[in-house]
């Protein structure tokens, strides 16, 4: 699913165009978020794709949704 991932003053968050909806990451397998698997705040583990650490926020990028409902 797409996703973009964006940077605030209170930490990383993901954005889900399809469902209009904006949650947390409240965990990261991996400091630099990318090709791991973060966790938003509702539950949804989401494995993130390689990219560099230095990558521009926000970003839209291709995620794998792991678990969780909806």
């Amino acid at each position: 699913m797409k996703v973009m991932i964006r940077k605030s003053e209170r930490g990383f968050s993901v954005y889900v165009p399809k469902k209009d909806l904006e949650e947390p990451i409240v965990g990261a397998e991996n400091d630099a978020l990318w090709g791991g698997i973060v966790t938003l705040k509702n539950g949804w583990r989401l494995g993130l794709p390689e990219m560099p650490a230095d990558t521009r926020l926000p970003v839209t990028v291709e995620a794998k949704k792991l678990s969780g409902d909806a």
